[in-house]
């Protein structure tokens, strides 16, 4: 059984370690690598403690203390753990030369190959793959790194911070030393090397600092990384502009690899990336692709100090510096596009990753109270939900007070290992308000709900809202169930005239729009109206809650098309939809049946949405909200919002009645506005915000045409995939047609696949269009592109396109009533777990909701989930999912 790991038997570490000095000598199968430790107690850690270093897997070939070998029986060795049993109570230098095999590292954590490139991912716990050592992050330490290797495989040798010297080290090898001048936990050491192509430009800081910036990419395809590089550029004068924070090294170098766990890891001054976060050009690269670059290259890069300057105690605070930094990179994506519909996207992210996550047996707190494995909690409810509560604390203080508690924070912290009290108390410093009831957000798990009710008194001309808040019990290893006490809950709000319009009334308890709802339950009063408002609440999603409020439909068609918050007409038609479809859900509709007067209502909304954007700017007010009006709420929301003995299947059939209705009803309106927003022939690419909208909303007119019509729509698509002039416009077509059974649907998906044969991270769409068909032969054809030439289950990005959109993306087909689709699921798990138990452990979590699905698709689950958690030498990673997810409700 692992061991539990809890908050509250946190301890500061005997010994501290002030200064690193590594030698690395590269090699395919025998690196060494010499670490020279410069150790002393810790005056707040226990006296005469043994030093106890972490190890993963490690053969020790030496170990001297102060220059001298240790006497025998002064050291305990095993490839998890040294000791040293009794160690001077003074400062001491500990060399360790330990060797590790990067070729067969397949966990790709540690030091590793990839495609012959040397690479290092420490987070959390992987620098005790390299060498012994205190691998907590709140031991910081001066690192020097000395890297040598072949200059033929390795030309290129990267480290952390400024480079100091390089020169030969022998007949066909050479060495490079890099010396980062400030402190880092060990998760933020990194090192590279070997044949890279390069991409470079200069940045001037705020504080007269140049720094010479760099992209470093497979060979040949420097022309795709010039994107990111300008990500870069425009990262570090947003945070200058924005939070005042300039960059302190002299060099700031991303390296892109093919085989990588996360998407990009944040390590100082040498950040490197999953290769499909660095490489994008029109032919290769859609729009989302150009815009997820350009939001992780600058999330990486603002966690220089939300997150390295400024780092998190323990893995218990890991919200601290994702949460926060998730909130910076979303805000400088808001301030580079259209921020009300990458607000939407944000939310809408929330409700499908993060609300379910709450909802399911692996729910945890924002800061979890224990765990058994840490790299099972890099998830939704830390980076999405942690950001939500930094976006809260903003809302309730101001943007001015809320930038001076950043300033604080960031300048009181600085070089230590933070908690999220510290972060607190920089913000209830700056505004003398007492935060302790809104760190609850950190501490409660699950998801609340407001229910709201309105009354309007003719008489005294008042409006009255009531809220009540409430919040599911939700018990974890930490702690029995405990009713939840309330949360501090901003209610941005604004009032709608029935005809539209705002209505101007005041409230002694709203402030700047804002409503703080604290209690458990509250009212507020409006006076001197003359008749009932359209209450406009929670706008710009203030707060990531469920809101239970009974809008009639003319109040909800009102907010479409009169509210003066983007978001909240945008959620007006989502819950106009969300009815239709979980009444259809709920009943399962036959797909050739009617509609129904609520599927006319709604297509009658949005065609008068539609012209009213239209009159309002031309072809389109705004193309990118338009395309995410018409987008129908996602099968796992709508199972969400369904809530238990869930049928995917009718999920599935009610969505598709919807999507044909409003194909068939909006036609002619949608052909005329593909045909209005085509972009000229031989029209330059541009990934901007502006032209993405207008490819977004094409392509959504395609996709309804063709639920309508699918031979007239076939048509078009076929014609747009052989024309399409970007990869964004590509993609599109052949999504359209894979959703239509047929010669043309294969034949598009086969020349596709061969196009691009040579193209590993196009390949990878083409694999998840095809495990997302929801059709009953999908299972197959995934089973069959598992042989196919270009996959592979070493290669992250290759399993998570294929065998993750299946499972997580393709809801009908993963719970199959005969089980099959969890059968597929448990068996790339547990053929995965030996080679990369952090993959295969994230692609279990696909089994999060098997609760909620009806009582026979909930045995067959079970049963998968039985078969992996009892399979004999079960990783630690996949050991505590299958647990928890297996664990009784409670």
């Amino acid at each position: 059984m692992q061991t539990i790991v809890r908050l509250a038997d946190y301890r500061p570490s005997d010994y501290l370690i002030d200064r690193v000095d590594l030698d690395v000598r590269l090699h395919p199968t025998e690196t060494r690598i010499t670490a020279t430790l410069a150790l002393r107690p810790n005056p707040a850690g226990e006296p005469g403690a043994p030093l106890v270093l972490d190890g993963d897997e490690l053969a020790l070939l030496a170990i001297a203390l102060d220059g001298q070998p240790t006497g025998p029986g002064a050291v305990a060795v095993t490839p998890r753990a040294l000791t040293l049993h009794q160690p001077p109570q003074r400062p001491f230098v500990l060399e360790i030369e330990t060797q590790v095999n990067p070729s067969t590292n397949t966990k790709l954590m540690g030091l590793y190959r990839s495609n012959g490139v040397y690479c290092t991912q420490c987070e959390a716990d992987g620098f005790r793959r390299i060498t012994y050592f205190l691998d907590r992050p709140d031991v910081m330490a001066v690192f020097t790194t000395r890297i040598e290797g072949s200059r033929e495989a390795a030309p290129v040798l990267l480290g952390n911070g400024n480079p100091v010297e390089q020169g030969e080290a022998g007949p066909g090898r050479h060495y490079a030393i890099w010396h980062d001048p400030h402190p880092k936990p060990a998760y933020l050491f990194a090192l590279v090397g070997g044949r890279l192509g390069r991409v470079g430009s200069r940045f001037t800081t705020m504080e007269g600092r140049d720094v010479e910036i760099a992209v470093y990419v497979e060979p040949g395809k420097e022309g795709r990384a010039d994107f990111a590089l300008d990500a870069v550029a425009r990262s570090m004068a947003w945070d200058e502009r924005t939070f005042g924070r300039a960059y302190d090294l002299d060099v700031f170098n991303v390296v892109a690899v093919s085989d990588f766990n996360m998407g990009a890891m944040e390590n100082k001054g040498l950040n490197i990336f999953n290769d499909k976060y660095v490489l994008a050009s029109p032919e290769t690269a859609t729009d989302a692709d150009y815009a997820n670059i350009e939001a992780i290259i600058a999330h990486e890069y603002f966690h220089n100090w939300s997150g390295n300057r400024v780092t998190c105690r323990d893995w218990f605070q890991l919200c601290l510096k994702e949460g926060l930094t998730v909130f910076r990179d979303q805000e400088f994506s808001s301030d580079e596009r259209s921020r009300p519909v990458h607000r939407i996207a944000e939310v809408r992210t929330l409700r499908a990753r993060q609300f379910p996550e709450d909802a399911g047996p692996l729910a945890h707190p924002v800061r979890p109270q224990a765990y058994r494995e840490i790299n099972n909690f890099y998830t939704a409810t830390v980076y999405e939900k942690g950001a939500e509560i930094v976006r809260m604390l903003r809302t309730l203080l101001g943007p001015e007070t809320f930038r001076a508690g950043m300033d604080r924070y960031f300048t009181v912290c600085d070089g230590t290992a933070a908690t999220v009290e510290d972060f607190l108390a920089a913000f209830a410093a700056e505004s003398g308000r007492d935060l302790s009831a809104f760190s609850r957000w950190y501490a409660q798990a699950g998801t609340p709900t407001v229910a709201v009710s309105s009354t309007y008194d003719a008489a005294a001309r008042t409006y009255t809202l009531t809220f009540r808040q409430s919040l599911p019990v939700v018990a974890t290893e930490a702690a029995a169930p405990a009713a939840p006490q309330p949360l501090v809950i901003p209610v941005v709000l604004g009032l709608v005239a029935p005809g539209g319009g705002p209505v101007e009334a005041a409230s002694e308890r709203v402030r700047d729009g804002v409503f703080v709802l604290d209690r458990a339950e509250d009212s507020l009063v409006f006076g001197g109206l003359d008749a009932a408002p359209v209450p406009s609440l929670f706008r710009g999603f203030s707060a990531p809650v469920k809101v239970e409020h009974a809008l009639t439909r003319d109040e909800r068609l009102t907010l479409l098309a009169h509210d003066g918050d983007a978001f909240n007409r945008w959620q007006a038609a989502q819950s106009l939809a969300m009815e239709v479809l979980v009444g259809r859900a709920r009943a399962d509709a036959p797909l050739a049946g009617e509609a129904g007067p609520d599927g006319a209502s709604l297509t009658a909304a949005l065609a008068t949405f539609l012209d009213g954007e239209a009159a309002a700017g031309g072809t389109l007010a705004d193309p990118a909200f338009a395309a995410l009006v018409l987008t129908l709420p996602g099968e796992q929301e709508i199972a969400q919002a369904i809530g238990a003995e869930i049928d995917p299947d009718a999920i599935w059939r009610a969505r598709q009645t919807l999507r044909v209705q409003l194909g068939r009803d909006l036609g002619p309106r949608l052909l005329a506005l593909r045909e209005a927003l085509a972009e000229p022939e031989g029209a330059p690419f541009s990934p901007d915000a502006a032209s993405a909208g207008r490819r977004s909303l094409r392509n959504a007119a395609l996709d309804l045409v063709t639920a309508a019509d699918p031979e007239s729509g076939t048509a078009l698509a076929v014609a747009q995939l052989a024309g399409a002039a970007t990869m964004t416009d590509r993609l599109a077509a052949l999504a359209t047609l894979s959703l239509v059974p047929g010669e043309a649907r294969e034949t598009a998906l086969a020349r596709f696949g061969d196009a691009y044969r040579g193209e590993p991270l196009v390949l990878d769409k083409w694999f998840a269009l095809q495990a997302m068909i929801p059709e009953a032969g999908t299972l197959e054809r995934v089973r069959g592109l598992m042989h196919h030439a270009a996959f592979s289950l070493g290669n992250p990005n290759r399993v998570r396109s294929l065998i993750a959109s299946f499972s997580l993306n393709n809801p009908s087909q993963f719970h199959r009533p005969d089980g099959a689709g969890y059968d597929l699921t448990a068996e790339v798990v547990l053929a995965l777990d030996g080679k990369n138990p952090q993959v295969a452990a994230r692609l279990l979590t696909a089994f999060n909701t098997w609760r909620m699905v009806e009582g026979g698709r909930r045995r067959h689950a079970e049963a998968a989930l039985r078969r992996v958690a009892e399979a004999p030498g079960l990783s630690p990673d996949v050991s505590d999912i299958a647990g928890r997810s297996l664990a009784p409700a409670r």
